[in-house]
């Protein structure tokens, strides 16, 4: 009997102390809730009743075109789409088709069909992704009561999606692609090959080197397709950004929110069971949801179409983001948890947000700035990145500028929403662009940058934007910058000049047309008459809450009226509407000329403002435009004491009208200032090519710190600074000083 007791209790020990295995209880647990999120959503009875009743004798549905299996087609998925709603409602309680036998054997007859003829796309993920989720969704719904010959022909379809698979790159296919294959051990039951799977999601969530360190001349020996199982740059940022491949371009709201959201919900599947994911890995996944992802949206909410992609060619793609994952975040984490519950509660309840900030993605070359009225953003490339992404399935066909210093601002998030089909594509809000009849062919949208000195520099609050620009696309140079504060911020540009005999412009904005459009000329307001027309002598502009000021009258064009266009001119997906499509829209642009040589431009951008406030800010501005060369570029706000630099080249500048301030290299700065003194300075390299920022202010400053040194010169009446910038992965943040 002792020995009997004995040899039980040795198997109970193996079977806890024994790494990656699980008790029965916890591997059920897991299942189950995977089950109830698969019924959380609702079914609509009258839908899926359709459905049901009006599936052919052969499995079918008349209106699905079962033949082309293009990237643009593959209608295929509303056919899987279609068995998965259907075993939902079969498994509602309430619904009018629980446990209906004819639904059922519409299931049965749609799977059949589907086992017998495999269906293939052209485009991998169907195959790998879109069809193995929703049949393995199906199994888990309803295969215990499907007939088993089937189960066992569906297996073989559902298996595409493993760690192995092709599809399943490092980066954000992988994690989903891990995530099918789970659900489907968990359908058949193998709880220790389920185990391994999990631990390969948690393991996903981890930067990656980034590709940028070798340049952008090196991309080409960079392999992206599936044979590649190395990470070259794909996935989560140093910064928090996120690249699907490896081209530098941003994913962060496509790839890398799918990315993130496979992770959570994983997370919350296996929270306080053996399979549950570590503390450390929940907290890299929440810093890169809240630093990442929130900071990419407007207020934490509406995907800011800068950052878009291909994806704007899809109606709707700029609808608001739900609560759900900041929600889920919570159940696993009281990390950042105030931060969580704030973006739930401005998703949820539209509350504005507390919390401002100016942040730079230096592996992604893109800025983006809040304020709790405003949001905007200006996304750029260079050498170690592409423009934009391919259009990939026809997709995005007119997206060659968008990459071009794009600044769009957003008061309320749907400023741009479905504008995309009569969108001027050569009058980008932010950019310089010469005017073409026509844009070059989609297979030449994507382009690496020609420039090293791209980047932004900013204390986490405030922020300036360098992009030393040559077009990709044409034969056109700009120097063009951006300085951001709390009630405004200023675009300037220098230099700009093109070698052929066509229309440079650089664009304000291009957005919905929201009211009356308010302009004022030598001090004289006036509503401006819907239409298209040149203004001379203008002052401002006000337009939807937004103000556009010139510090100097200057010409400007501006259309207020109807666009009519099509989603097909951007996408030639099969389900593409192809009727006209007709907006009114507001554009603003500054006519360059033809041919033009070291032109300029500066405007100032006051959103969330009135009428009243620009009339005030004409006659009384505290924004000092201090220099817009070719060489240098700086602002002051004398209100907050703040003022904003971009050397292109060494160089000195007039602070507080009285201390020089001189940079002995090319670079970005902002100084804040109190009483006279220097309290803090904040420098970045855009060029990534520096090791140390050297700078010169004719003041007295003994200061020290773990990153920098000042030298008092006594003789010369200066001090000499310098700080210490980040290398490798960290190239291109900023540092910041205190001094006084």
């Amino acid at each position: 009997m002792i020995k009997k007791h004995t040899t039980l209790l040795l198997l109970f020990c193996l079977m806890v102390i024994q790494p990656g295995r699980a008790t029965t209880s916890d591997f059920e647990i897991v299942k189950k809730r995977v089950l109830n999120r698969l019924m959380e959503q609702s079914v609509r009875d009258k839908a899926v009743e359709d459905i049901v009743n009006s599936i052919t004798p052969y499995g079918t549905w008349s209106y699905i075109d079962y033949i082309d299996v293009s990237n643009e087609g593959f209608q295929h998925s509303r056919h899987t789409e279609n068995m998965v709603l259907m075993a939902r409602a079969y498994q509602t309680k309430g619904s009018k088709l629980y446990k209906s036998k004819k639904a059922k054997q519409a299931i049965i007859l749609a799977l059949t069909h589907w086992v017998e003829n495999d269906y293939i796309c052209e485009n991998w993920w169907h195959n790998q992704v879109g069809t193995p989720t929703n049949l393995v969704n199906l199994m888990l719904l309803i295969g215990d009561e499907l007939p088993k010959d089937l189960v066992q022909r569906s297996q073989p379809i559902i298996q595409r999606a493993h760690v192995d698979a092709p599809g399943a790159r490092p980066g954000g296919d992988r994690i989903k692609i891990a995530g099918i294959q789970a659900k489907n051990l968990l359908f058949i039951g193998d709880s220790p090959t389920f185990a391994k799977v999990i631990k390969v999601i948690e393991t996903e969530i981890k930067p990656v080197e980034w590709i940028g360190r070798e340049y952008g001349y090196m991309y080409k020996f960079h392999e992206s397709g599936f044979g590649n199982r190395t990470a070259e740059g794909r996935g989560m940022q140093h910064d928090n950004s996120f690249h699907h491949r490896t081209d530098g371009v941003n994913n962060t709201l496509s790839y890398g929110l799918d990315y993130a959201n496979a992770f959570i919900e994983w997370a919350v599947n296996t929270a306080n069971t053996q399979y549950a994911f570590s503390e450390d890995k929940i907290e890299k996944l929440v810093d890169y949801y809240l630093d990442g992802i929130c900071k990419m949206m407007v207020f934490g909410k509406y995907p800011d179409a800068g950052k878009r992609n291909r994806t704007i060619s899809r109606q709707g793609d700029l609808r608001p983001y739900n609560a759900s994952s900041a929600e889920n975040l919570m159940k696993t984490t009281n990390y950042r948890r105030a931060e969580l519950q704030e973006i739930a509660d401005i998703r949820n309840n539209g509350i504005k947000p507390t919390l401002s900030h100016a942040t730079f993605f230096w592996n992604t070359e893109h800025f983006t700035y809040q304020r709790p009225e405003w949001f905007t953003s200006v996304r750029m490339y260079s050498t170690r990145t592409h423009n934009m992404e391919i259009p990939y399935n026809s997709e995005g066909l007119k997206n060659h500028h968008r990459g071009d210093g794009a600044n769009l601002i957003s008061r309320t998030g749907d400023e741009y929403y479905d504008i995309f089909p009569v969108f001027d594509y050569q009058k980008i809000p932010g950019t310089t662009i010469m005017q073409k009849e026509a844009l070059p062919d989609p297979n030449q949208v994507q382009k690496l940058g020609l420039t090293d000195f791209v980047g932004a520099v900013t204390d986490g609050k405030y922020g300036a934007v360098a992009f030393d620009f040559k077009s990709a696309h044409d034969p056109l140079i700009a120097r063009k910058s951006w300085f951001f504060f709390d009630e405004e911020y200023v675009a300037l540009g220098s230099g700009i000049s093109c070698t052929r005999s066509l229309p440079v412009v650089t664009t304000l904005n291009q957005c919905l047309l929201r009211g009356d459009v308010r302009m004022s000329i030598n001090g004289s307001q006036s509503i401006i008459p819907k239409g298209e027309e040149q203004y001379d002598n203008v002052d401002w502009v006000f337009h939807d809450g937004i103000g556009y000021l010139f510090p100097e009258k200057r010409s400007v064009e501006l259309m207020n009226d109807k666009v009519t266009g099509s989603w097909w001119d951007i996408t030639k997906q099969t389900t593409t509407n192809k009727e006209p499509v007709t907006k009114e829209v507001f554009k603003l642009w500054i006519d360059h000329g033809k041919r033009p040589s070291d032109a300029s431009y500066a405007y100032i951008v006051v959103p969330a403002t009135t009428p009243e406030r620009m009339a005030q800010l004409h006659t009384d501005s505290h924004i000092e435009i201090l220099a817009n060369t070719l060489d240098l570029q700086a602002v002051c706000n004398s209100e907050l004491n703040i003022i904003q630099a971009v050397f292109y080249k060494g160089g000195h500048i007039t602070l507080d009208g009285k201390i020089q301030l001189s940079s002995d290299n090319q670079g970005a700065v902002i100084v804040k200032m109190r009483d006279g003194q220097i309290t803090e300075i904040t420098v970045s390299d855009p060029s990534r090519e520096l090791v140390r920022f050297n700078l010169e202010v004719s003041t007295k400053i003994e200061a020290k710190g773990d990153n920098f040194i000042t030298m008092w010169d006594a003789e010369r009446g200066k001090t000499h600074i310098s700080i210490v910038l980040p290398l490798d992965n960290y190239a291109g943040d900023s540092v910041t000083i205190q001094l006084n």
